[in-house]
């Protein structure tokens, strides 16, 4: 039963995030024994110490298990010998915050090869004067985990980006993408930021008058009708 408890845990917990923190496995531990107290262990303590050790082995096993099945998220933090001199290990590429898809898998009968020979026709077309717009669209998102996988795993420079993803700097693109790895509305995320900062920015504003414009009085008296 034990064996169950922590293989469903681990799936749950990586549908979440791959890479926890002592912390996040700490509560997950917390978590199992207030909703089920029979679990708790015998003794003092916290009564879950062999919980949180145990889950942590857990969750390193299940990614080895993706790993091995070609799971790019976990794929791409394969460890490797380090050949530095100071035998410093190679750091982990996790998610960012607000990241849903950071290193989604090739779309089923893709490759890293059938997917690069779609952005070479991608970029082929992004230089038409009369570009295929829905084209575009259909390759951008085809060569989506390809661009997330490139991106994550060599961290090129934007200019690099730019020159093999001209697309992606494209308006519609941005927001696309936005959406892509995050699952939200970029607009919608900027407009309800701006919504939030707007108090705090008339503030700064109001105390500063004389570093800014004197457009910036007249606008601040139309608001403040």
């Amino acid at each position: 039963m034990k064996m169950d408890i922590l293989d469903k845990i681990a799936q749950a917990v990586f549908d979440v995030k791959a890479y926890p923190d002592q912390d996040q496995i700490e509560s997950v531990a917390s978590a199992l024994i207030s909703t089920h107290p029979c679990l708790r262990e015998p003794g003092g303590g916290t009564g879950f110490d062999g919980w949180k050790m145990n889950i942590k082995y857990k969750l390193g096993n299940y990614r080895s298990k993706l790993r091995q099945a070609g799971c790019n998220e976990v794929s791409i933090n394969q460890k490797k010998q380090s050949h530095e001199d100071d035998g410093a290990g190679p750091s982990l590429k996790r998610a960012k915050r607000g990241e849903i898809n950071h290193v989604p898998d090739h779309p089923d009968n893709y490759s890293d090869e059938p997917l690069e020979d779609e952005r070479l026709a991608l970029v082929e077309e992004f230089k038409k004067r009369n570009k295929n717009v829905a084209l575009i669209r259909q390759k951008m998102e085809l060569t989506f985990s390809l661009r997330c996988k490139e991106i994550v795993e060599m961290e090129p420079m934007v200019s690099e980006v730019q020159e093999r993803w001209p697309a992606m700097f494209c308006e519609a693109e941005i927001r696309e993408e936005f959406h892509g790895i995050t699952n939200k509305s970029l607009l919608d995320n900027f407009r309800a930021a701006i919504n939030h900062h707007t108090p705090r920015l008339l503030q700064l504003y109001r105390t500063r008058k004389t570093a800014f414009p004197p457009e910036m009085n007249g606008l601040l008296q139309r608001l403040d009708i």
